[in-house]
């Protein structure tokens, strides 16, 4: 239900609003200037209607003020008299439609759905520009083992509901991207779907990204920024790593979850938010809850609808399917006609044992289209480790804590050591860029600087040894 705020003192807007609206929103009538400035200042509105004639025409300082505030409010102003040079100021100033007295109800409504489907669309663009990777159809979704089909019922079950979904699994298993077939897929579809990474922003900017913040609520701050939240609302909101996010942060979503609202940093005034979340984990929030470094009664709130996605190792039939289907997209985007894979490339896809996931198997065959000159992709253009063995793609993988595990019947400093030497010569043929290193080893960088420190590797050019060693 929109709430909307009705600045008229002469009752002739504010009748027609009553009698057009008052099924569908929550109205608030006001008469005179003092009150209005109460109101705009203390509660969140989804419009304004303002009758000009109450001000005696002099309208656009009002304007000018409200959308000082809010620049994504949307203003509708009402008038007994049709002045084109009038009409024309106020549009300048930003107001979203103009109403001549007497307005029928049609009218009034089709104003009302134009004006808040015009502010979801600048939420979108303003915060939302970014590329849409996602199928739309769960029966797109390249699934031919046994267990990925039933996780892809499960969500298209879940798809159906409003309820918080918690999806778990190894980074690069397809969290994100079925995320975005569950939007796409439920009542929500046709408003907004906005994805955030909670660990690739600083936790002193993760608040006002998902929250918003009001102009001069630090510095910076020059003007107010709309957060997730509100530009999701009515839609769909993809929390991943979830688990990277601070206990406080972790309060005040707890409280969206609870009540669908919020303040903005720096603001007092209490937001409505209606969005469905998704989050996304590869962390064990049980252990996490255990440490006390995630809330038990968020994780219980979140974990509704939990789906655990199965690593590619453990989906072998998927692996060829998405290999193609990779490889096409990626000619695609490149303009490359490559037709396949050789039969020894099938082989070695096959049977590798992909520690990234399908991030590392995007990435792999990414760069196998950039190097092959060939109308099939080579395998010596596939940039996997020489003969590489089960332990010694184990050994990249990230350790999910320091309490992890080898397998058993091997020596801990003997892998520790293989697995100093990997990295080490990775870094080495990558020209010590942890970034390029890390997608060689089809790991994140976060967790190629874990294991850097873990296994103290040092290099002169890094600036952290730089500071150290000066």
């Amino acid at each position: 239900m929109y709430k909307i705020l009705i600045y008229d003192c002469l009752k002739i807007t504010s009748s027609n609003m009553i009698s057009a609206l008052k099924d569908r929103c929550e109205l608030t009538c006001i008469a005179n200037d003092n009150e209005f400035q109460v109101e705009i200042k203390a509660r969140q509105f989804d419009l304004i209607f303002i009758d000009i004639d109450s001000l005696d025409g002099h309208f656009l300082p009002l304007l000018g003020q409200i959308h000082g505030k809010d620049p994504f409010l949307p203003i509708i102003m009402t008038s007994k008299e049709e002045k084109a040079e009038m009409i024309v100021q106020a549009m300048n100033e930003g107001a979203s439609d103009f109403l001549i007295h007497p307005i029928s109800s049609t009218r009034v409504n089709i104003a009302v759905d134009k004006a808040i489907q015009i502010r979801d669309q600048r939420f979108e663009i303003a915060y939302h520009r970014r590329k849409q990777d996602v199928v739309y159809d769960f029966k797109d979704v390249v699934a031919y083992s046994r267990g990925m089909q039933q996780i892809l019922q499960s969500l298209e079950r879940f798809a159906k509901t409003d309820s918080t979904i918690l999806i778990t699994g190894d980074t690069g298993t397809g969290k994100s991207f079925l995320s975005g077939t569950v939007h796409f897929n439920s009542p929500r579809r046709k408003k907004p779907f906005v994805k955030i990474n909670c660990a690739n922003i600083p936790e002193d900017l993760l608040e006002s990204e998902l929250f918003g913040h009001e102009k001069g609520a630090f510095t910076g701050a020059d003007k107010q920024r709309i957060g997730r939240f509100e530009q999701a609302s009515g839609g769909t909101i993809f929390l991943d790593e979830i688990g990277e996010m601070n206990m406080r942060l972790q309060t005040k979503l707890l409280r969206v979850l609870e009540e669908k609202s919020f303040e903005r940093v720096g603001g007092n005034k209490t937001i409505y938010s209606d969005v469905r979340i998704i989050a996304a984990t590869n962390k064990d929030l049980v252990g996490q809850v255990e440490k006390g470094l995630f809330r038990e009664d968020l994780y219980y709130r979140i974990n509704v609808l939990p789906v655990s996605l199965l690593s590619l190792r453990d989906r072998r039939a998927c692996i060829l399917p998405l290999a193609e289907l990779l490889l096409k997209k990626c000619c695609t985007s490149m303009h490359r006609d490559i037709q396949g894979f050789t039969e020894k490339a099938r082989e070695l896809i096959q049977n590798y044992h992909w520690p990234g996931n399908i991030r590392q198997l995007a990435n792999t065959i990414e760069r196998a289209v950039i190097l092959e000159d060939d109308r099939k992709v080579h395998s010596c253009n596939l940039a996997l480790p020489e003969n590489a063995s089960r332990q010694q793609v184990e050994i990249a993988i990230p350790a999910k804590a320091e309490g992890d595990t080898y397998r058993s019947g091997e020596s801990h400093e003997s892998l520790a050591e293989q697995e100093k030497e990997l990295i080490l010569r990775t870094l080495e043929e990558c020209l010590w860029v942890q970034k390029n290193a890390a997608i060689k080893l089809g790991i994140s960088p976060r967790a190629l600087n874990y294991k850097i420190n873990k296994l103290k590797i040092t290099h002169p050019h890094w600036r952290r040894n730089k500071a150290t060693l000066g």
